[in-house]
Order: C-alpha cells, then sequence, then structure tokens
C-alpha cells in the first residue's frame, strides 16, 4: 500500500502548547505555523473602574479605608495588566506581530511586553527547524510510457520569510502548493527515463529539481534545504521480468567473476616468475656493482699510495731547497756583517790615526819657538826692550823645556 504525502497544517493553541506542535506537530502532521489564543482581556479594566469608585469615594467622603482600597485596586490591576502583556517567544520561532489586524513586523525570540490591548501576535513560525516532507507518487509514467508503481521523493524546507508565509499562503494552501509542485517535477523526471534504468532514480542527483522547486517556492518565503529519492517501484510484471534478466545477469557475472580469478590466477604466476627472475637478476647486478666497487677502490687506493709518495717527494725537494736558501741567507748575513765590521774597523783606526796626529801636532807646537814683539805706545820699537827680552828668551825657553818635561 503506497503511503501517503506528509500534510503541513496550522493550529490554533494556547501559548503553553505552542511548543509540542511546532516540534512534534499534530496527529502525524507537519505543524509550522501556529495561532496563538490571546491570553488578554479587559477585566483588569473592571478594577481601574472600582479603583475610581473608592477613590472619589474616599475624596468627598473622606474615609483612609477607600483612599488605600482604591491604591490596592490600581496595584493589582497594573500587576494583572503586566503579566496579561508578557509574551514569550521560543528559542528558534518568530512572531508575527499585528496591530488592528495589519501585520507590521516580527518579534526575536525572547520576552517582548504588549501593553496595548490592539497589538497582539498573530502567528508563531518555526524558522530555524528543516522540516522533513515525503511525497510519494503513484503511476509515474516512463519514457515507454510504462506506469511506475510509485516514486518517492523527500525533501526538506525551512521557512525563511514568515512574515511572507503568513501572509502570502499560509500552512494549508502551501501543503496543496508543494504536494502539486512536487508531483509535476517527479512526473517530468520520470518522463525522462528509460524503464529498465528506473532504479537509477534512487539516490541520483535531483538538485534541477531542488532548483525548480526553490524557484517556485521562493516568493512564499520557502527554501528548499535538500531532496532526494529515496525509493522507487516498479510494476510487478516487469519486476518478474527484471528478476529473470538480473537472474542472468547474475550468473554471467558469476561466470565472468570465476574466469577473472582464473586469469589474475594466471596473471599472478607470471608476475611471480617475473619477481623471481628481476630478483636473480638484481643479485647478480649487485655482484657486478660490488665487483666494480672493488675496483674502484684498488685504483683509489693506489692512486692515494702514488700521490702520497709524489707529495713526499715534493715535500723533501721543497725541504732541500729551502735548506739551501736558508744557508745561502745566512751567509749573505754573515759576509754582510763582516763587511760592516770591517768598515767600523776602518772608521776606528782613521779616527785613532787622525786623533794621533793632532796629539803629535799639539806637542810639536809646545816645543816650537814663539815670537814675541815688544812694541811701545807709539809703534816704534825700544832698544832697552829689545834688550831685556834677548836676556829672557833664555830663561824663558828653559823653564818651557822644564815644564813640558815634567807634564810628559
Amino acid at each position: 500500500m503506497a503511503r501517503e504525502f506528509s500534510k503541513i497544517k496550522e493550529s490554533l493553541a494556547s501559548w503553553s502548547d505552542i511548543r509540542q506542535l511546532l516540534r512534534g506537530g499534530e496527529q502525524g502532521q507537519l505543524v509550522p505555523v501556529v495561532i496563538p489564543k490571546d491570553r488578554r482581556g479587559f477585566a483588569w479594566m473592571a478594577l481601574i473602574f472600582l479603583a475610581l469608585y473608592f477613590a472619589g469615594l474616599a475624596i468627598f467622603s473622606g474615609w483612609l479605608w477607600a483612599a488605600l482600597t482604591a491604591a490596592a485596586l490600581v496595584v493589582i490591576a497594573a500587576v494583572w495588566m503586566w503579566r496579561k502583556a508578557i509574551i514569550e517567544i521560543e528559542e528558534g520561532t518568530t512572531g508575527v506581530r499585528s496591530r488592528w489586524g495589519a501585520i507590521t513586523g516580527t518579534l526575536p525570540p525572547g520576552r517582548h511586553y504588549l501593553w496595548l490591548p490592539w497589538d497582539r501576535v498573530d502567528a508563531v513560525v518555526d524558522t530555524s527547524t528543516e522540516i522533513p516532507y515525503s511525497a510519494p507518487i503513484v503511476a509515474c509514467p516512463t519514457a515507454e510510457n510504462v506506469p511506475l508503481k510509485s516514486i518517492e521523493f523527500f525533501l526538506k524546507f525551512r521557512i525563511v520569510d514568515p512574515v511572507a508565509f503568513v501572509r502570502t499562503i499560509g500552512a494549508g494552501n502551501f501543503d496543496l502548493v508543494l504536494s502539486s509542485a512536487v508531483q509535476d517535477a517527479i512526473r517530468q523526471r520520470s518522463r525522462r527515463v528509460n524503464t529498465e534504468r528506473a532504479y537509477d532514480l534512487r539516490g541520483s542527483d535531483v538538485g534541477d529539481m531542488q532548483d525548480a522547486l526553490s524557484r517556485q517556492l521562493d516568493r512564499y518565503g520557502v527554501r528548499i534545504i535538500g531532496a532526494n529519492i529515496p525509493d522507487v517501484q516498479l510494476p510487478d510484471q516487469y519486476q518478474q521480468h527484471l528478476a529473470t534478466r538480473e537472474k542472468v545477469a547474475k550468473e554471467l557475472s558469476a561466470y565472468e567473476r570465476e574466469w577473472e580469478l582464473t586469469r589474475k590466477r594466471r596473471i599472478d604466476t607470471l608476475l611471480m616468475e617475473i619477481e623471481r627472475s628481476k630478483k636473480t637478476r638484481d643479485a647478480r647486478v649487485v655482484e657486478v656493482k660490488a665487483a666494480h666497487n672493488t675496483a674502484r677502490k684498488d685504483v683509489a687506493r693506489m692512486l692515494e699510495e702514488q700521490e702520497t709518495e709524489a707529495q713526499r717527494v715534493r715535500w723533501e725537494i721543497e725541504a732541500r731547497g729551502r735548506a739551501d736558501l736558508t744557508a745561502a741567507e745566512n751567509e749573505a748575513k754573515a759576509l754582510r756583517r763582516l763587511a760592516e765590521s770591517y768598515r767600523d774597523n776602518r772608521a776606528v783606526l782613521q779616527y785613532e790615526l787622525a786623533r794621533r796626529r793632532l796629539d803629535v801636532g799639539a806637542k810639536l807646537a809646545e816645543s816650537a819657538p814663539q815670537p814675541l814683539v815688544v812694541r811701545t805706545a807709539g809703534g816704534q820699537s825700544d832698544p832697552m826692550s829689545t834688550l831685556l827680552l834677548a836676556q829672557l828668551l833664555p830663561r824663558l825657553s828653559g823653564s818651557h823645556g822644564n815644564g813640558s818635561g815634567t807634564t810628559s
């Protein structure tokens, strides 16, 4: 027996039942919109009129108890009005607010206060839940005009604009529009499919159908979140025909699998032989590489020994040349120092010779006769002075001779 369409409706309920209706539905039907019963009334106005009466009585008669009664009635009326003005919108829902019957806006989740009696909440709309919708379509013809037994279509939608949804269509009318749109989309899809490939519709891509439905329902403030085809049922006679074909196909598949196993077994045997040959070849290649490496090591060792010997000979030649060079440099330094010493000795000898010459000259100068001229005041020589000088010269020369001998 074919399943029925999901039903969408709106309900009238009190504020305490709104959450249960939006989340669980009512009698198996989906309830995305709930019209709350207005619990506010004008009973508190009677308390206000009664308070005015007692206030007038207190004013004209001067009774204190009448004034107290009027004040108490005003407080009770205010508390009553405050309690009735509280509106609580559940999380995930949106309230549609109206004034004098005209929609003026929305109320977000949370607590709100509607003080004026003509302000009210016309509807509470579920705007966060992805609402599932199932639509089994009966007798859908295929491309060969073969009627399929049924096609089950499943989608999820969400109300994104509560004002447009409530004002434009409402939940009851939306159910009719959605079911008609889904039937039309499914029949168009089945018309493009051959009967033998009808089972391919299960889990197939229905993105084009989802886009088409979204464009149709967008003006109602509804967005299609996802869609798929979970089940397709063929006619009974065609199912028997397909069962025979499936049996033959299974036998053919079994033969193909057996042949595939045989072929894989043979291929595996050949691959094992090839792998064994590869391992033998790799072992020989390893041996050749090892011999090649050994020869390279021997040649490298020989070259290293020859290079070491050449280095040793070069160092000996360099050491011998460096020693000869050092000896030549030392010999040159010795000759240079010897020449410098000869030069210094020659200068000393010349100095000594010059000094001795000076000493000899001084001695000769001391022992040489010294002239003595005696002049008078007028520049004339005096005979008397000359005579005295002649007598003193021998004495002077003798005293000089004694003094020089004593000194020497």
